[in-house]
């Protein structure tokens, strides 16, 4: 199980805007590169990007709420 970090604090989110479907669902591909999350800071949108590939698992962190940098955000079958 390989775990994805968030890069820096602010509230994270699990899908592009309220009304969208979420970036993951457990049982999905994920490759090495693809957008699995947000982290916004002070009004800005920081994309967070798988640096492996496998399959998704869950996200560990909830969405809409702060995340500290270093933060497990979701974790990966690899």
């Amino acid at each position: 199980m390989a775990q994805v970090i968030s890069p820096l604090p602010g509230t994270f989110y699990v899908k592009p805007s309220p009304e969208a479907a979420l970036y993951k669902n457990p049982g999905d591909p994920v490759a090495i590169g693809e957008t699995i999350g947000l982290i916004e800071v002070m009004k800005t949108f920081i994309e967070v990007k798988a640096e492996f590939a496998g399959t998704f698992s869950a996200y560990v962190a909830e969405d809409g709420l702060p995340v500290t940098a270093g933060q497990v955000l979701a974790e990966v079958v690899v």
